[in-house]
């Protein structure tokens, strides 16, 4: 065939902005390659790209799309490493609105090309590695994570969440996940947390210092920032550390200067693309850091100590569904998209 279905958007908007349309394949340029994508990882990035409130902004029409997994089909002229044929999963690092993975074809860096383990499925394979690279760069270059280290994830039921407790846990933290609802707590027990708040119900402050014997979390792993800010810093240990990797809760974030003069922490806003490279917004691939991230994570999926959990899987035509689903925040785990 020589026309493959794609996802673009003409528009910024909700979820009705992505359109479906059959488009002729692209061949591949130099240090490209083409996929023939099996499955499709969705993330919160995207709702922000389609919305014109991510670090990038589409050109129109745009694709979109940052994770998927699929089979090599063309390579670009000066393409050597990676063949047709093999199986590969896309990491992050590149341009959502030229190499965007939502259809049935991507063209993607070869850079961005790693074959996965065989015990994966493509589905598994799509949802690595946006929540792996951004739970390793945060807990092993910024947090020095630890066996006797603790550790506080807030968010905990979305794949960004759940890869950080699977990622904690192989470093051998203690892990305190927070959720809305007493209905997921068992889950975020299953996955690793050694203890889970429902934020609903219990005052998280006073929660995390009775299991910390009142010392605080050492690590605050969140991504929703804004007004949650000052009670995450009654919650931090004396002098740890709040990673904030996401604002959920809007850019406006108060930041609470006394409790900050009092607990003497340190704030990182922290973004992935600083380890991954964005060349769009002008951030270089960290080469020795991407590269000593990859085999660690490509290790302990082979182990099965890091395991994707998919929440739900949707076929591409149902991919307006899928992102109202992402938006409703019901899930537990990777919201997938299959071809």
């Amino acid at each position: 065939m020589n026309t493959a279905k794609i996802v673009r958007v003409h528009s910024l908007g909700g979820p009705e902005v992505l359109k479906i349309e059959e488009l002729p394949l692209v061949t591949p340029k130099a240090g490209e390659v083409r996929i023939k994508v099996q499955a499709i990882g969705l993330n919160r990035a995207e709702v922000m790209f389609r919305t014109g409130h991510y670090l990038e902004q589409p050109e129109f029409p745009s694709r979109i799309g940052g994770e998927a997994a699929g089979v090599i089909d063309a390579v670009g002229p000066d393409v050597t490493e990676l063949r047709v044929g093999d199986k590969v999963s896309v990491a992050t690092g590149q341009s959502m609105g030229r190499y965007g993975t939502y259809g049935e074809s991507a063209i993607i860096p070869a850079m961005s090309a790693i074959r996965y383990p065989d015990n994966l499925t493509p589905e598994e394979a799509a949802s690595i590695w946006v929540q792996y690279l951004t739970a390793y760069f945060a807990f092993v270059d910024l947090a020095a994570l630890k066996p006797g280290i603790s550790v506080l994830i807030t968010a905990a039921t979305g794949g960004a969440g759940l890869g950080a407790i699977q990622m904690a846990r192989v470093l051998g933290a203690t892990i305190i996940a927070t959720t809305r609802s007493t209905e997921k707590k068992q889950a975020l027990l299953d996955a690793g947390a050694h203890h889970v708040i429902i934020t609903e119900k219990e005052p998280l402050s006073a929660r995390v210092k009775e299991i910390t014997k009142d010392k605080g979390a050492d690590v605050i792993f969140d991504p929703i920032a804004g007004a949650t800010l000052p009670v995450l810093a009654e919650a931090v240990a004396w002098g740890g550390k709040i990673i904030l990797y996401g604002a959920l809760d809007g850019a406006e974030t108060i930041y609470p200067l006394g409790t900050a003069f009092a607990r003497n922490f340190s704030l990182h806003a922290y973004n992935l693309y600083n380890y991954s490279g964005l060349p769009t917004i002008g951030l270089s691939r960290n080469e020795e850091a991407f590269s000593r991230a990859l085999k660690f994570i490509l290790q302990h999926l082979t182990a099965g100590t890091l395991k994707p959990i998919i929440a739900k899987s949707f076929p591409l035509s149902q991919i307006q569904a899928a992102h109202s689903y992402m938006e409703s925040n019901q899930q537990l785990g990777k919201i997938v998209v299959t071809t």
